[in-house]
């Protein structure tokens, strides 16, 4: 995740309660056409079908911007023997599997009833559990949670296919963490002295390679897949295209991520005429855990104003008119070979409030880290590839499933999406020829308090022997206090 990264808020564990909580659904893992990959539903933490009602009932005081919501991907794991289900937030930004977050000191009953919903592990009840001596703390942003390591078998629902006696940790105490975490980035010998989920799978033959897929879903879509040794050529139009995975010692914070480099970025408003962003070539980090994204300030402002946002709130976001949502404008992430093009509405966070809804700009402004997060992600196809330390790239759409193996020798330049293109225009979109002043020139809204993101923190591993920064699990927006309301002056995209 990030070194601006605020994870969903929880605090102190409580072992082996909540998993009577989780709510049966068919969000089935299942083989793919291939004997080495395997497919998990990517569910977002709204979806009611498997959280319940988590988000149903709000206060005017102390609100989930954004639904908090929108923006947290989880998998379903089924852990020990028998099994117990488990939802854990899918992660390209860490290294290790945990679980078992505390739910009992959270702040709102929404908070713990979706805590509660994740479900639980308790190694008493698994008849293949190992419990270790080792304990560790991880620390994400402001966030952390103490562990304690043990060994078990990991399944996936409805599935013959499984890992055993895999390393992962129990929680003791958490703090600031709604859920457990599924960090799959590097591990064995890289970040980690064991094998991580990654490793696991290709060692146990689960996979025929270290790679895996992943596409968020969009805001509006409640699911999106991934796809552990294999890829859904469905879910993108026009070919992958490889870049290179920035070695860590070339990257910006000396860490084997998933670096990549950028070659600008631009904005293409409901006019169609484009501007292209200076001084925006730079390697970015592709984090899944993280709910916004992160740019210099400079750039950031730049955008912002773009977006007709006047500068930060005291907690670092960008207040923009709701009304950017239903115009057809793109936020472009150009890389060699192949531009994301990100349309308003992802880039745009929006809460419901007694006072109408809120929004703010999916960006924020850091001198640390460059991060791409999910505002970026939601509309991105990516193949993280350790394999050939590559990250293969398209743009996302979804036009049904059409699954392939992925093998250490795979020729991904050759692999080309079923879909058409994305139509990245709303139905309602207005017309660049019956107006050029497409944003009001002023707007009504609250004042939000969205806790800001604080500087890199932390100590997850990132060798055998060695500490760096954990890029918190969810750079995710925690609650917001609705004090007053002001205006803000837009400035008109033309």
């Amino acid at each position: 995740m990030t070194a601006l990264s605020i994870f969903l808020a929880s605090s102190i564990v409580a072992l082996g309660t909540q998993a009577q909580h989780v709510v049966p659904r068919n969000d089935t893992p299942s083989r793919s056409h291939g004997a080495n990959c395997i497919r998990f539903p990517v569910v977002h933490s709204t979806n009611r079908d498997v959280f319940g009602d988590s988000w149903e009932k709000r206060g005017i005081e102390t609100l989930p911007l954004a639904n908090r919501s929108d923006v947290a991907y989880y998998a379903r794991l089924e852990i020990g023997n028998p099994p117990q289900p488990n939802y854990v937030q899918l992660d390209t930004g860490s290294f290790e599997l945990w679980v078992n977050p505390d739910c009992t000191n959270l702040g709102t009953t929404s908070d713990k009833r979706f805590c509660q919903a994740v479900g639980a592990y308790d190694p008493s009840k698994s008849s293949t559990a190992n419990v270790m001596q080792t304990t560790k703390l991880l620390r994400y942003g402001i966030g952390s949670a103490n562990i304690q390591y043990v060994t078990d078998d990991i399944g996936f629902q409805n599935s013959k296919s499984g890992l055993k006696n895999v390393r992962f940790g129990f929680a003791t105490e958490t703090k600031d963490e709604f859920s457990g975490i599924l960090g799959i980035g590097h591990g064995a010998n890289v970040t980690l002295p064991y094998k991580n989920f990654v490793d696991e799978l290709a060692a146990q033959n689960v996979t025929a390679t270290k790679a895996f897929s992943l596409a968020l879903g969009g805001k509006d879509e409640q699911e999106g897949m991934i796809m552990f040794g294999g890829l859904d050529t469905a879910k993108f139009a026009g070919n992958l295209v490889s870049l290179p995975i920035v070695p860590a010692s070339q990257s910006p914070d000396g860490v084997p991520r998933y670096w990549v480099d950028m070659d600008y970025m631009s904005l293409t408003p409901p006019s169609g005429k484009t501007k292209k962003y200076a001084n925006t070539t730079m390697a970015v980090f592709l984090d899944s855990g993280a709910t916004l994204t992160l740019l210099p300030s400079t750039l950031a402002n730049t955008i912002a104003a773009d977006f007709g946002s006047q500068g930060t709130d005291v907690n670092g976001f960008y207040p923009v008119d709701c009304s950017l949502n239903d115009m057809p404008g793109t936020v472009d992430f150009a890389f060699p070979g192949v531009t994301i093009h990100v349309p308003y509405n992802e880039m745009i966070r929006e809460v419901s409030t007694a006072f109408g809804p809120l929004c703010y700009l999916g960006v924020s402004p850091n001198e640390d880290f460059v991060l791409l997060g999910d505002t970026m992600l939601r509309s991105a196809y990516a193949v993280f590839d350790q394999t050939n330390n590559a990250i293969h790239l398209a743009q996302y759409t979804n036009c049904g499933t059409e699954d392939m193996e992925i093998f250490p020798d795979t020729d991904f330049a050759s692999i080309k999406g079923k879909c058409n293109p994305p139509n990245l225009k709303p139905a309602s979109a207005p017309s660049p020829t019956t107006s050029r002043a497409l944003l009001p020139t002023s707007m009504p809204t609250g004042t939000g308090r969205p806790t800001a993101a604080g500087p890199p923190t932390g100590s997850e591993s990132t060798g055998p022997n060695s500490a760096a920064p954990a890029i918190g699990s969810g750079l995710s927006w925690l609650s917001i206090s609705i004090l007053s309301t002001t205006v803000f002056g837009l400035t008109a995209l033309v």
